[in-house]
């Protein structure tokens, strides 16, 4: 896909990758709509950004704002491209028998609602397109249990689902759904695992995570032909010959 003029949403886009997938597809020429619960954030972005940005205030865990948001994007902007699922979580980082449950509820929401309020947001004006790419930021932790994350690791798994579950209803109706499991990133997320002390990935030295830079491209080389073969699926970072095919190696 050539991104120049396209209308890409971004949710979590005040921070880390959903920041930095921001810059690299504004570069590209894309139209971008940014959410985040941080206003000024979003703000400060934009205005670092440039024209042809909207930005939207919002918890991504409440789907009539991310209705909302995408329902003025595409009246905007006309169109409807690219949503990608940005936004998540990871505390309450504790034990099952010591996780709080409104914490536990809290992070479901966010990470497994949000990624399905998107998605559900966005098909019909996709499917009346005839096309559309929703690309998901999924993890390790979809696929293996970590001391500590059973809310993310179960989120993430869930999300995993909706992605795969998208590809089966709506692949034949033009829309493309993958996720990207990045790997350990450099963001404020990986802080937040550091201070918790808590399993193997708190106790990895910082210069082992890799810049929110490469998921970022990573995103926009997934909205092109070549990662078609991935579709329904969820692509690892960690893996060189992808990051080869994206062009960080």
């Amino acid at each position: 896909m050539d991104i120049k003029g396209k209308t890409v949403v971004i949710t979590g886009a005040s921070r880390g990758i959903g920041a930095d997938a921001a810059r690299v597809f504004a570069a590209e020429g894309a139209n971008l709509a940014l959410l985040a619960r941080s206003k000024d954030s979003l703000t400060a972005l934009a205005e670092e950004i440039g024209e042809n940005v909207l930005t939207f205030a919002c918890d991504v865990s409440d789907y009539a704002a991310v209705a909302a948001a995408i329902e003025k994007t595409h009246a905007h902007f006309g169109s409807l491209d690219v949503l990608i699922n940005n936004a998540g979580v990871v505390d309450p980082i504790a034990r099952l028998e010591a996780a709080e449950p409104d914490d536990w509820g809290k992070l479901i929401d966010i990470n497994v609602k949000g990624v399905f309020y998107g998605m559900r947001a966005a098909l019909p004006v996709m499917k009346a397109a005839g096309k559309g790419t929703i690309l998901t930021v999924s993890s390790g932790a979809a696929h293996n249990p970590v001391e500590g994350w059973s809310g993310y690791c179960t989120s993430k798994a869930g999300a995993a689902m909706l992605t795969r579950s998208l590809h089966l209803e709506e692949a034949e109706n033009g829309i493309r759904a993958m996720g990207l499991s990045p790997g350990t990133v450099a963001t404020e997320m990986q802080r937040v695992i550091k201070a918790s002390g808590v399993n193997p990935v708190s106790q990895l030295d910082w210069s082992v995570h890799i810049p929110a830079e490469w998921p970022a491209r990573a995103l926009l080389w997934m909205c092109g032909t070549d990662a078609d073969e991935f579709l329904g699926e969820e692509i690892s970072l960690r893996e060189e010959a992808i990051r080869k095919r994206v062009g960080l190696i």
